[in-house]
């Protein structure tokens, strides 16, 4: 087992902002600022996306697991920080879009990212928060967590965490939680198909890097292809989708892991993956 750290940059805030910890091909990413609940600063964005980046690039890790430290899950954009940049001549339009830019490209990451990457929601997540959990590809909930999309309620509509949680749950239920702004229970959560599952509190974190090392064990090749190819197929009409993946499929087969795999359950072994 080793561990990583980030260094946060920015005064007031907890020396190591972004944790890492790598166990069994599985690196764990803990958002590490509870006195801001974790907020989506502009430090924490660029943070976070610098680890993905090296994560994306790191053949050792074959799964993520992003967890959170404190009360808190993530709590959005750090609305003060945003504030502050209203007395700039154009009213801060220059650097709202710079920060909007900034995540966005960072959940986007998560979405490419070769491994698969679930989240280890403690507490609650709301706005940009929300929107990083609905970005992961599954995740695990404390019957601790709550999930908002709260901005309707100051103003400031959801726009950004909308597209993440309309591709998560239907239509009508990202519309209700986009609209009222209501906090809605990890139970709710998990119905909607927001998160995978609810565990007690405190088990979070464990059930996730358990999920995470169930997935690691797996071809990385295999995941890899599988991965961008259901993300890649979902915004397809039907008969393109099916033409999609049938070459996905033919190439897959291809590969000498797809070879070992189907040979080893003919002869009732267990397979040696190559990643290849």
């Amino acid at each position: 087992m080793s561990a990583d750290t980030a260094a946060a940059t920015s005064p007031g805030m907890s020396a190591l902002m972004l944790l890492r910890e790598d166990v069994a091909g599985v690196a764990v990413l803990t958002l590490n600022q509870p006195q801001s609940r974790n907020t989506l600063s502009e430090a924490m964005l660029e943070t976070l996306g610098d680890a993905l980046t090296a994560i994306a690039h790191d053949e050792s890790v074959r799964a993520v697991v992003l967890a959170a430290n404190g009360p808190a899950y993530c709590a959005g954009h750090d609305l003060k920080e945003l504030s502050r940049h209203r007395a700039q001549s154009d009213g801060g339009r220059a650097y709202f879009k710079h920060i909007m830019t900034m995540c966005s490209t960072m959940m986007q990451q998560i979405v490419t990212l070769p491994q698969p990457v679930i989240a280890a929601v403690q507490g609650p997540a709301s706005a940009a928060g929300c929107q990083l959990v609905a970005s992961c590809d599954l995740a695990i909930a404390s019957r601790a967590a709550k999930f908002a999309t709260p901005g309707v309620h100051i103003g400031l509509f959801c726009s950004t965490p909308m597209v993440a949680l309309s591709r998560d749950v239907s239509r009508k239920h990202a519309m209700e939680m986009l609209l009222t702004g209501d906090l809605i229970s990890a139970e709710e959560a998990a119905r909607i198909g927001l998160v995978n599952r609810v565990v007690a509190a405190g088990r979070e974190r464990d059930d996730a890097i358990k999920l995470a090392r169930g997935i690691a064990e797996k071809s990385s090749l295999t995941v890899r292809i599988g991965k961008e190819g259901f993300y890649r197929q979902l915004d397809m009409p039907l008969a393109e989708a099916y033409e999609y993946v049938t070459g996905v499929m033919v190439e897959n087969m291809l590969k000498r892991d797809a070879e070992e795999g189907i040979d080893a359950f003919i002869d009732k072994r267990t397979p040696k993956w190559e990643d290849r």
